[in-house]
């Protein structure tokens, strides 16, 4: 997978990673795929649901040692 950017959102609560993904998802162009790293556990859900409120595809997701990764491509 091709990463366009990277966003560390890690410590913040929500809705601040939401809000920190919308600011990069402006940055980049249709297709390209954003990554975000985030700790708070309420992020999985608001994620997948922002994503498909946006029209982007969730593309794939993992948690590792407390850190929540999303794969988002711009739609």
């Amino acid at each position: 997978m091709n990463i366009t950017k990277i966003v560390d959102a890690k410590g913040l609560a929500c809705p601040m990673p939401v809000v920190q993904a919308r600011k990069a998802m402006n940055e980049i162009e249709t297709g390209e795929v954003l990554e975000i790293h985030t700790t708070d556990r309420g992020t999985v859900s608001d994620m997948a649901a922002w994503s498909k409120s946006g029209g982007h595809d969730l593309v794939e997701q993992k948690e590792e040692d407390g850190v929540f990764t999303f794969w988002i491509k711009k739609g």
